[in-house]
């Protein structure tokens, strides 16, 4: 066996050149990647617009439930609804969207209470203000959860679900502007009423922002509204109201078939009262309830994250996408 040995200066001087040599290669490596020059492995793949209901993801509108529910119960006016709300601004934000703060003081049976409903807006062009007169639809939830002084209540399902949905729907919408500039997404505070549901007591934002809406004028640039409510149910089972607005319940049933997800949706037996209604009758805005009142759990301490499925989500908020791109493209 033959070694060919260099002598020593030989050898520290090839030593040298090698490990510049490895260096500089290191460095230029580092420089694309800092760059942000990505290699085709890592490149992320390219967003189907014309199907942009496939880029949903159910798992994270999950995490943005469970970072709600980490805020704790979150009746109107307390510490844990402002912790909540910052989390859903900071959300917008990355998303691109501008949200406007409604603030607004509640005359309610415990006295008066501050809350505020969350508008979110997409802008027109980047760096800009939105312009308010290009939305067409309200896409809405409530984030708060209702009062209890005997339990616990995170409202899982109650608040939590449809709020983290709202949240992945506007990642999704971002990657379509000329979609997303068409929606507002508003959500409400108040919801729940703090005895029971009457004209006062309950849904306070929605009657604050319907007949700020209504006063505005704005209401009538808005085709149709969608409000989502308990939407994460492990056992999914959709009760559309049975005064719903007929052509929006046919479209969103149409969606659903579409995504062979028609299994989950049934026309409910009665009416609901919820925050749809404000919209329906005083701005005057058609407006749909995509809520699962066949939940046991509700407005108990049992409302918890082991209740959800992100399949769930994923479900309600891929159908939904499916409608707005039918109905405004």
């Amino acid at each position: 066996m033959f070694f060919f040995v260099l002598p020593r200066q030989h050898a520290l001087t090839h030593c040298a050149l090698f490990l510049l040599l490895c260096f500089t290669a290191c460095s230029r490596e580092s420089k694309t990647n800092a760059e942000g020059d990505a290699s085709p492995e890592l490149a992320a793949p390219p967003v189907n617009t014309a199907e942009l209901w496939k880029e949903f993801n159910g798992s994270l509108a999950f995490t943005a439930v469970q970072n709600q529910i980490a805020c704790g119960p979150r009746p109107a006016g307390s510490p844990a609804l402002q912790q909540a709300r910052e989390l859903i601004i900071a959300s917008l934000a990355a998303s691109g969207w501008s949200t406007e703060t409604q603030s607004f003081p509640a005359e309610t049976p415990h006295g008066q209470i501050q809350m505020t409903n969350l508008l979110a807006r997409f802008p027109t062009h980047k760096g800009q203000a939105p312009d308010l007169n290009a939305q067409k639809v309200v896409i809405a939830s409530h984030y708060d959860t209702k009062k209890f002084t005997t339990i616990s209540f995170v409202g899982a399902n109650d608040g939590a679900s449809s709020t983290g949905a709202l949240l992945e729907l506007a990642r999704v919408l971002a990657l379509d502007p000329a979609l997303a500039t068409q929606v507002e997404l508003v959500f409400f505070d108040g919801e729940e009423a703090f005895q029971q549901f009457t004209e006062t007591d309950g849904l306070y934002g929605s009657r604050h922002y319907a007949a700020l809406l209504r006063e505005s004028g704005r209401n009538t640039n808005f085709k149709y509204g969608i409000l989502w409510d308990m939407i994460g149910d492990k056992d999914l089972t959709i009760t559309l109201p049975l005064d719903s607005p007929k052509d929006l319940t046919q479209g969103v049933l149409s969606s659903a078939e579409a995504l062979q997800s028609r299994q989950y949706f049934r026309i409910f037996d009665r009416p609901v009262l919820d925050d749809h209604v404000p919209l329906n009758q005083i701005a005057r805005i058609p407006t749909l309830d995509i809520i699962d009142f066949d939940y046991t759990p509700w407005h108990t301490a049992d409302d918890t994250l082991e209740q959800l499925n992100p399949a769930s989500l994923q479900t309600i908020g891929a159908v939904t996408l499916h409608f707005l791109c039918q109905t405004l493209r």
